[in-house]
Parts: C-alpha cells; structure tokens; sequence
C-alpha cells in the first residue's frame, strides 16, 4: 500500500475519534481477543501470504516500540530524521507466531504504557513539533498520534477479520 494511501486510511480509520481513547483501549480488546482465542489458532495464517493473528500482535507491539522512539526523537531534537521500517522483515525475523500471545500482548501493554503516559502528558505546542519521516515527509506529534491510533484500528479490524475467516473455515 502506498504510504500516502496508509495515513490516509489509518486517519480515515480515527474519524473523530478521540486519538488517546483509542491508543487507551487497544490492549483491553487484544486481551479479549486472546481469551476468546485458543493459541493454536492464532498461529494459524488464515489466508497465503498474510500474518497470523500471533505476527499481528508481534506487528503491534514492534510498532509500539518504534511509535515511542518517534515519540521521544520528536520531542527532544529538532526535526529529527524518523526511519521507515520494513514491518514484513520485522515480523519475518522476530518469530513472532513462535511466542505465546499472551507474551506479546504483556510487551505491547507494557510499552503502550510507557508512551501513552508521555502522550497524555504532551502540551499543544509539543504536538507542533514535528520529525521528518523518510517516506512520508514531514508529520507532526499531533499527526503522529492521530495515524498511531489509526494503526491500532487498522490492524484490531484486521485480527477481527482474520479470527472470523478461520472460526467460519
């Protein structure tokens, strides 16, 4: 997917939604998911080529890690330079689908709070500051939350999707 077509659809994803509410919420619906989900099949890939359940999490919470450091990088330098990351060789070479779920749901959790609180913290003039993204050109912490919360709806529609694929096969 482009990269313009990604912010797009991940601001698309928010509407009006209030972008922190979101970010809030997100592990509470990953625990549900992984109650109601055996782990045998959230390792299943439910159609060629597309991450498991488990890789969506392992996805998430690597996105967490980044997010934050963007986050940080932002905040304290000026206009800092923000890498892309190619998230497919991320999920590839971590193994994800190796762990247990839970597992990487307590990681996501405990990196969503670490940067949530810094988020809930930030003042209008820090969500002014901006970074330069490689590929996406320059974007703001304002813009940056709005597209993380979006991510987060992107791929929580995308487990949905997945688990219900694989309940109805």
């Amino acid at each position: 997917m482009a990269i313009t077509t990604y912010r797009q659809r991940a601001l698309e994803l928010l509407g009006e939604r209030d972008p922190i509410e979101v970010l809030d919420e997100t592990p509470r619906v990953l625990v549900r998911v992984i109650a109601q989900n055996p782990v045998e099949l959230m390792r299943q890939r439910p159609f060629e080529g597309k991450w498991t359940p488990n890789e969506i999490l392992g996805h998430l919470a690597d996105s967490e890690w980044v997010f934050g450091y963007r986050l940080r990088a932002i905040l304290t330098e000026d206009r800092p330079l923000l890498a892309w990351f190619d998230q497919d060789s991320w999920v590839a070479r971590s193994n994800h689908n190796d762990r247990d779920p839970a597992d990487l749901l307590e990681l996501f959790r405990t990196l969503r709070v670490f940067n949530l609180s810094l988020w809930r913290g930030l003042s209008p003039a820090d969500l002014e500051r901006s970074g330069i993204h490689d590929k996406r050109g320059e974007e703001s912490l304002g813009l940056m939350l709005r597209i993380t919360a979006g991510h987060d709806l992107w791929h929580l529609a995308q487990l949905d999707r997945y688990l219900q694929a694989m309940h109805r096969a």
